[in-house]
């Protein structure tokens, strides 16, 4: 085969040649695209970190926000028990069945107790009208309840106690004006335990922790 028949046959039309010399390694472009284990492990891990910082911040921003309403819902009722007050001479107090005044503060940390449940809910009759419980007023009302501050939630269901932004029922006592031994003031005690004090007596004392009218 001479040079000339070579040549026609590696430069026909329509074919392109590659000179032998230059040879494309595509495993060595895998390669300088890819990334090592260690790389990916490391991705990982800053995003772990960030979801848990996320998560931490969302937590403390929704406490704080439970906090600043049960803060605010604590206000609006002593100013409504102020206002009951004025009308009746006394604070709301359960004198037939002694609910507010088995209730204390001092020594009762457990929101999910009876003794909670009835006190809050005597209160919830005595500032809503709703002498029965059954979330329609009849009588004079000093206090609008909005649904989510009611257990249970079911609104076609009676009232079973007022609850706090954390689920649980607020306290109400008015001990102390029978004991001052117990309770902390001569008028009334109004408090959330904040979440506090579920299935057991906390450790440290957990007033600390509570939104209170002391």
């Amino acid at each position: 085969m001479t040079n000339d028949e070579d040549d026609s046959r590696r430069f026909r039309p329509g074919c392109v040649v590659i000179p032998s010399s230059f040879v494309i390694r595509h495993s060595s472009f895998r390669a300088a695209g890819a990334f090592t284990i260690v790389e990916l492990l490391i991705v990982i891990a800053i995003i772990l970190a960030l979801a848990g910082l996320i998560l931490a911040t969302s937590g403390y921003i929704q406490t704080k926000s439970k906090r600043s309403r049960a803060e605010a819902e604590i206000a609006a009722l002593s100013t409504a028990l102020e206002n009951y007050k004025a009308d009746n001479g006394i604070y709301a107090t359960d004198t037939a069945n002694g609910t507010t005044n088995t209730l204390d503060s001092r020594t009762m940390f457990n929101p999910a107790s009876v003794q909670y449940a009835a006190a809050s809910l005597f209160l919830y009759k005595e500032l809503s009208g709703d002498a029965a419980g059954s979330r329609v007023p009849t009588g004079k009302s000093y206090f609008s309840f909005k649904p989510n501050m009611l257990f249970p939630k079911d609104q076609t269901q009676a009232v079973t106690a007022i609850a706090d932004p954390f689920g649980y029922s607020y306290g109400y006592s008015t001990t102390n004006q029978a004991t001052s031994t117990k309770g902390y003031n001569p008028t009334f005690d109004l408090w959330s335990t904040a979440g506090t004090g579920v299935g057991s007596t906390p450790n440290p004392t957990p007033h600390e922790h509570w939104i209170k009218n002391w």
